[in-house]
């Protein structure tokens, strides 16, 4: 059969190199590598208005959709006033983003949002944010060192039989954090299926009458022994099969 293709959805933002400085689409290039690593190839997506318009241009070339980390959900969003600790929001992207799971969650193409994706999948459902969890939690346990995932091991444990168990291939997991933002208020049909031992803070949830709909607050990407990501391109790899039968 045909190489699956995982869409992964990028960041628009201010950059420079070379003699440039101006916006660019942006996509950190671990993301890549691990879906390359798992047997895919890749589709940047970049904010579109068209798309979010009609995102079946886009997702019927896809057999998995990957929601990357990034900048901070724009709250109004979800009903929510912004904290002066929530900064960097680019609505296009959120809107963007919030259109393609909804539909990508419909046609029950497998789905995996990371960090801000997991964040995104739950405002889709309706759900809220927490928007600065230091002021919620009292620690900085789940940031250790902005920009930087050096001493940001995490531990997290897993429902047993759940879709995050199942990707993670075990109920207690060692993760990669790296966020001040977290689920409040969960959406429409998602399920906690993951918690933060230092603070049962939810840590992955899901969909758990799709066939693979997942979102984990922690960065598999950037963790070369993580089969998270492997999982999705598995699954985008069945998906793709049942679409061609």
């Amino acid at each position: 059969m045909r190489t699956p293709i995982i869409g992964i959805c990028a960041a628009l933002e201010p950059a420079r190199w070379g003699v440039w400085d101006q916006a660019a689409v942006l996509l950190p290039h671990s993301y890549v590598r691990a879906v390359q690593r798992a047997g895919a190839a890749t589709l940047m997506l970049p904010p579109d208005p068209a798309v979010a318009a009609d995102p079946d241009i886009v997702l019927d070339l896809l057999d998995g959709l990957l929601l990357a980390g990034g900048a901070d959900v724009d709250p109004t969003l979800y009903g929510a006033d912004r904290a002066a600790e929530t900064t960097y929001t680019v609505r296009e992207r959120d809107e963007f983003e919030i259109a393609l799971t909804r539909r990508a969650l419909e046609r029950d193409i497998p789905f995996l949002g990371i960090c801000r994706g997991m964040q995104l999948l739950n405002v889709a459902q309706g759900g809220t944010l927490i928007q600065h969890l230091p002021s919620h939690v009292g620690h900085g346990e789940h940031l250790r060192v902005p920009g930087t995932f050096a001493g940001a091991e995490h531990p997290v444990h897993l429902a047993a039989g759940s879709t995050a168990a199942t990707a993670a291939g075990e109920q207690h997991h060692e993760t990669l954090s790296h966020h001040h933002q977290a689920v409040d208020r969960l959406g429409d049909e998602l399920v906690v299926s993951g918690w933060a031992d230092v603070d049962e803070l939810p840590e992955a949830i899901e969909l758990p009458d799709k066939r693979f709909a997942l979102g984990v607050q922690w960065h598999p990407e950037a963790d070369e022994t993580s089969p998270i990501i492997a999982r999705l391109v598995r699954e985008a790899r069945e998906y793709a099969l049942a679409r061609a039968a």
